[in-house]
């Protein structure tokens, strides 16, 4: 049997979209999802509740979702997915308007995802990560628009490389792809807008 999906499909949508739509306009703070939402949720493993919670949130038919390998490789994320969102799920990441990601630290170059187009920037991909760690005041730096000043958010796991993808990613906005991080219970946000350098 297929797992349940949102248990109140519209109030936690809103709830989960409310959180999302203000980590990104605000990089560097954690919000946490919606009392209850991600510990309802009970979707196949590896997929955790927070992942699913933005992609039963976010996705839709005309929206194509690539799987990292961990996912990949369990047949029933795959039916979950498609039976409670409607997502087509692609095997190329730039041909992805979101990417679930369960294992970071193996997460691909930010560059095989799809920035968009100069005359369409929106046709980007989305990254949505599942973090072990993700604590605010400390680690990376961000700065930029929707930050006073300066902010700092420790994250792990990571790729070695993974502050230097990001200014790469910076460098070409407005193209380039957003990330949502999620962990338990919670999400943040870091948009192509962004600046980010490590501490």
């Amino acid at each position: 049997m297929l797992a349940p999906g949102l248990a109140d499909p519209v109030h936690d949508a809103q709830g989960t979209f409310r959180a999302v739509m203000d980590v990104l306009a605000r990089p560097g703070q954690v919000r946490a999802l919606t009392p209850g939402l991600a510990a309802g949720l009970a979707p196949p493993e590896p997929l955790t509740p927070e992942l699913a919670a933005v992609a039963l949130t976010l996705t839709d038919a005309d929206t194509p979702v690539w799987l990292d390998a961990a996912l990949a490789a369990v047949p029933a994320v795959a039916a979950y997915l498609r039976f409670h969102t409607g997502a087509p799920l692609t095997d190329d990441p730039a041909r992805a308007a979101f990417a679930l990601i369960r294992d970071p630290a193996r997460c691909p170059p930010l560059s095989r995802f799809a920035p968009g187009t100069p005359a369409y920037p929106d046709t980007s991909t989305t990254l949505v990560l599942a973090l072990d760690t993700l604590i605010p005041g400390t680690g990376l730096r961000l700065s930029g628009p929707g930050i006073r000043g300066e902010a700092r958010m420790a994250l792990a796991p990571l790729p070695e490389t993974f502050a230097t993808q990001l200014a790469a990613n910076r460098a070409d906005f407005p193209l380039g792809v957003d990330l949502i991080l999620s962990a338990p219970g919670r999400v943040a946000g870091l948009p192509r807008s962004t600046v980010v350098t490590e501490a």
